[in-house]
């Protein structure tokens, strides 16, 4: 487009009133910007965001943990809905700021970009929202309030909105050092509409509890006790690991066998950098390495995770070299062969972190990957020539996986779809929809040939396919790559999705962003439903991480009276409903044991028509809490998985983990 293009053009060109001066420019004066664009700080406004705010306070008292001033800290759900965190740590700073003449912990509340963590000698090291996790959380919440216990007094100071209520002042003496900071979070509602976080969204106790308990795996020593006033009796877990990251490590095997008694352990500092790793091996096929910076846990990994990895690859070559364990004519294994079956923690600690993204998914440090790769190098090398029977296990084990990595290349190439084209020869009895935009597209994994072809008849042709599975899809948790890739249910599915599998997976190609687990409403339909999400969890994992699977919801019963017609989904729904309609004269009433009892055009209307049907998104709020369900699922220890499944069958199709 030329000039005059842009002049004369009306698709572009606007016309504008007021005048653009200075009047315009809009400053958002103290924490007014965080109401503004509170998703810049703590990521979302959803109940993850809502969780950050009790991290950041707590990582606070972490950070006095890691200066050597805290011991304890107690987090509290209270009965209002607020929540507070109390630490025996120093206590924040009261005096006056030199420059802005008012008290420090005033200052901390009400300033961006204020505290101990911008230079100066106040904490070393330290987690939190980039040092502005206070003034953030008090600015999300609709009332904060904090005590200091210092000099024998209790300081006091009130906020709303971010906003000072009073000066800071004297409430009572005390024999303890510490911080109290209460916060009732800004929820909206119909008295509350311009609050910040959805509609309601309330405090989780099991994801305050798992990440409370990962802090204190990672700090060891600490102690940190959380309870729920919210329910009579309060619920309260405490926790304290003397062994930290060791006994974590062991927290992640604990479903399964450890192939040798205790985890390998290396500890040190290089470059001003504190390294933690802890390692075991175990009798799956999985790995579960967890990675954490400064105690903030990093999913996509990064420097530290590369450099942990680069010399457990190097280590075990090297030995194997060296005790002719692996011949002249091997190849060397690679990463993905020496890091079957393990289980690890690698936890590091330096004076100024560099976060990849808002919410600190990967550390990006580039010193940190030498100084890790150096030390874990040195101190595993030493381990392994001091323990040369654990060291041939770790061999064995990983030659095991470099032979099943092959055959499992051999089996994948059969898997993989060629072309769209040949959607009519797709193996598995894959009855494809029409349209070709995989946001606009849904497969339903149906349980059974008889629901399959209800399902295939029901359906909408335009955007909706069906595959018919056979029975129970082979349990990944406890079979090796190349195994899962020759079960023929699997198969199938891999080639429908097009994405492929485990190293290969590409999420681009995926054909359908709605994959919607369809099984009986019974207990043999949760055990089916359990296996497909382990399956994607296991080898497929961005698929729930991205939101892409569903379980669908069939009706239990339906009900009948007159003209009357009803469907509802439990038990406790039927006796509500019998209840409301009067049990005299009798309804019909009709229970469904499988989807195919159910017609095509039932099962349209009840399953599957997105104007009248229920689905529940399938996510994983923890990696480790999510490992330990399937771990314990589809594990090896049978009584725990069958209790679970009796007990909870209704609620594994919420797997919100």
């Amino acid at each position: 487009m030329n000039k005059d293009d842009l002049h004369n053009s009306s698709a572009i060109s606007t016309h504008v009133d007021a005048a653009y001066d200075e009047k315009q420019i809009q400053v958002l004066e103290g924490l007014e910007a965080v109401r503004k664009r509170p998703g810049m700080y703590i990521g979302s406004t959803d109940h993850n965001g809502l969780h950050h705010l009790v991290y950041e306070i707590v990582d606070n008292s972490i950070d006095e943990a890691l200066a050597g001033y805290c011991t304890h800290i107690t987090v509290r759900i209270h009965a209002d809905g607020s929540i507070s965190v109390q630490d025996d740590g120093r206590g924040f700073p009261i005096g006056l700021h030199p420059k802005l003449k008012r008290p420090a912990v005033e200052v901390c509340l009400t300033i961006l970009h204020a505290g101990g963590k911008f230079g100066g000698e106040g904490y070393k090291v330290s987690g939190g929202l980039h040092g502005v996790g206070a003034s953030v959380v008090n600015a999300l919440s609709s009332h904060m309030e904090v005590f200091v216990y210092q000099d024998g007094k209790i300081h006091h100071q009130s906020y709303q909105r971010g906003k000072i209520l009073n000066d800071l002042h004297v409430i009572g003496e005390t024999d303890r050092t510490g911080t109290t900071v209460r916060f009732w979070p800004d929820i909206k509602s119909d008295s509350n509409p311009d609050g910040i976080f959805e509609e309601g969204t309330t405090f989780r106790f099991d994801v305050l509890r798992s990440r409370i308990r990962e802090m204190a795996f990672l700090n060891k020593g600490i102690r940190i006790d959380i309870s729920d006033e919210r329910v009579d009796p309060a619920e309260h877990k405490s926790y304290h690991f003397e062994g930290g990251i060791i006994e974590f490590v062991k927290y992640i095997n604990k479903n399964r066998t450890a192939i040798f008694p205790e985890p390998i352990y290396i500890e040190g500092l290089k470059n001003d950098i504190a390294i933690e790793v802890a390692l075991q091996y175990n009798d799956s096929y999985q790995e579960n390495t967890f990675a954490f910076a400064n105690n903030v846990r990093t999913p996509e990994g990064g420097t530290h995770l590369v450099g942990f990895y680069a010399a457990l690859t190097r280590c075990i070559n090297d030995y194997g070299r060296r005790y002719k364990i692996l011949k002249e004519a091997d190849s060397n294994l690679r990463g993905e062969d020496v890091r079957e079956s393990l289980a690890a923690v690698v936890s590091v600690k330096l004076r100024e972190p560099q976060f990849e993204g808002q919410t600190k998914s990967k550390l990006g440090n580039s010193d940190v990957r030498g100084a890790v790769d150096s030390m874990v190098h040195e101190q595993l090398s030493a381990y392994l020539e001091e323990n040369p029977s654990i060291a041939r296990i770790i061999l064995d084990r990983s030659l095991g996986a470099a032979r099943a990595r092959e055959a499992a290349r051999k089996a994948r190439e059969l898997t993989r779809r060629k072309s769209v084209l040949e959607s009519a020869s797709l193996p598995g009895k894959l009855a494809d929809c029409s349209e070709t935009d995989p946001a606009k597209c849904e497969i339903f994994l149906v349980e059974g040939n008889s629901a399959g072809g209800s399902a295939k008849a029901g359906r909408d042709r335009h955007y909706q396919a069906i595959l018919p599975l056979r029975g129970k899809i082979l349990n990944v948790e406890k079979t090796r790559l190349d195994r899962v890739l020759m079960n023929e249910e699997i198969k199938n599915m891999i080639t429908a999705f097009g994405c492929g599998i485990g190293n290969d997976f590409d999420l681009s190609k995926l054909r359908y962003h709605r994959i919607v687990c369809m099984t009986d409403a019974d207990v043999d339909g949760a055990h089916i439903r359990v296996l497909m999400l382990t399956f994607f969890y296991r080898y497929m994992r961005p698929l729930i991480e991205k939101g892409y699977v569903y379980i669908a919801m069939p009706p239990l019963y339906k009900i009948t009276k007159g003209k009357m017609e009803r469907y509802v989904y439990n038990d406790e729904a039927l006796e509500e409903l019998l209840d409301e309609i009067g049990r005299e004269p009798k309804p019909e009433l009709q229970r469904y044991k499988g989807l195919g009892e159910m017609s095509s055009e039932q099962l349209w209307t009840t399953t599957m028509n997105p104007e009248t049907r229920t689905m529940m998104q399938v996510t994983v709020a923890d990696a480790i809490s999510a490992d330990e369900t399937f771990t314990l699922l589809m594990g090896d220890q049978v009584e725990p998985r069958r209790e679970f499944i009796e007990q909870n069958y209704d609620l594994v199709a919420d797997l919100d983990i």
